[in-house]
């Protein structure tokens, strides 16, 4: 059983950072799923994601509220990013490309309208609403990927943030305020 790990993003620069950390780590075939209540962050992940796998920092990324999916060449292929939230149920998703999207990399806002359609080997990112612009992530899943995306200096990219704040969930860092 995959053993969740808790990331916390004082702020913005904190998702994009592990929206990049992602990035670097994801491949063909993975499907990743965003959870979380109204405003927690997952456009702002997601987004974040896609301008990092496209090596594209400005990259215009509109939010795929209402045409479900949009489909994004990158330098890690093609990436399928579905907004569930006005889907009811999976029905639609095999009018949404959900079969061939699965070869490629797979963001999924709402996964919970998935169903059984839900793949058993996704990485699961549900965000928790904090104090102003923070944020709680928990990761679950990709046990064979997941030292990559911790912001405690074992990953590709290990600096929570680009706010030049402290990460105080990286060892040898103290809090600020501390």
């Amino acid at each position: 059983m995959p053993v969740p790990v808790a990331v916390r993003l004082p702020d913005l620069a904190a998702t994009e950072a592990l929206a990049r950390r992602l990035a670097s780590v994801a491949r063909a075939g993975d499907c990743i799923l965003l959870e979380g209540p109204l405003g927690a962050g997952k456009t702002a992940l997601a987004r974040a994601f896609l301008r990092a796998a496209a090596d594209e920092p400005a990259m215009r990324v509109p939010s795929p509220s209402f045409t479900l999916v949009q489909i994004y060449d990158t330098k890690i292929g093609p990436v399928f990013h579905y907004d569930l939230w006005r889907l009811d149920g999976s029905d639609r998703m095999s009018e949404l490309d959900w079969e061939d999207a699965l070869d490629g990399v797979v963001l999924v806002e709402w996964p919970d309208r998935l169903g059984r359609l839900r793949p058993p080997d996704a990485l699961t990112i549900t965000l928790k609403l904090g104090e102003g612009d923070a944020r709680e992530a928990t990761v679950t899943g990709w046990d064979d990927r997941l030292a990559a995306i911790r912001p405690d200096g074992s990953g590709p990219s290990a600096d929570a943030t680009q706010s030049g704040q402290p990460d105080p969930t990286r060892p040898g860092q103290a809090a600020a305020g501390a």
